[in-house]
């Protein structure tokens, strides 16, 4: 589908627009109404389109932009247009996507993880804690982990929430992977008791960060 129009391609999500998709993307966040598989299989069926992409960002549609992330190639953008791009992410599917999907993939990711993560804006900072994550589990050399865990420790219970989410998912991957720092770790989530209450379907792990941290070292031993 090389050289398809961006009219075309938004006739097609229009068309994809599905009302009861809508009511469930919109008790997450999420203000679109495209089924997932659908939208994947839009994109299989465009392939890498950088300038399609840069158009679909644009708009103020939020299945347009998931898709443009899907076509996209990550290492063609900018510094400035991925911390552009992560302030435009409004909405959580989009902002994990951008993040997931093309952030980490590209040349820059170091450099905004650093300056992302000291971001006034608790959205944007949410960016760099996720980025760190990725670090903490794939690259840790080089990051201070007991620096992280004190500033974790300091403001973990009062961050907002998708900030507060990155953070004990920092946490948590620091407790699993660290052997040196899990009791800290554990000692911190048990005092701090940041989403102990998180309502948990069966067979998923709580995000509750002292059995999130025992539940995947279990795993990890059996």
């Amino acid at each position: 589908m090389a050289g398809t129009t961006m009219a075309e391609v938004m006739a097609e999500l229009a068309a994809l627009d599905d009302p009861r998709a809508r009511e469930v993307n919109e008790r997450h966040g999420d203000d679109h109404g495209v089924n997932l598989g659908k939208l994947r299989a839009l994109a299989k069926r465009l392939k890498t389109q950088q300038e399609l992409a840069r158009e679909l960002w644009e708009t103020d549609d939020t299945a347009a932009k998931l898709l443009a992330l899907l076509i996209c190639r990550p290492k063609a953008f900018e510094r400035a247009d991925l911390d552009r791009m992560v302030r435009e992410a409004r909405t959580p599917k989009v902002h994990d996507w951008l993040v997931n999907y093309v952030v980490k993939k590209s040349p820059h990711a170091e450099e905004l993880r650093v300056a992302w993560s000291a971001d006034p804006d608790p959205v944007v900072a949410s960016a760099g804690w996720a980025l760190t994550t990725e670090r903490v589990a794939k690259k840790p050399d080089g990051l201070d982990l007991a620096r992280l865990l004190d500033v974790i420790e300091a403001e973990l219970k009062g961050a907002p929430d998708r900030l507060q989410w990155a953070m004990n998912h920092c946490l948590a991957q620091i407790g699993i992977d660290h052997p040196a720092y899990r009791a800290r770790a554990i000692d911190i989530g048990e005092r701090l008791e940041v989403l102990k209450d998180y309502p948990t379907p069966p067979n998923c792990t709580s995000p509750y960060a002292p059995v999130w941290i025992s539940e995947m070292v279990r795993r990890q031993r059996a």
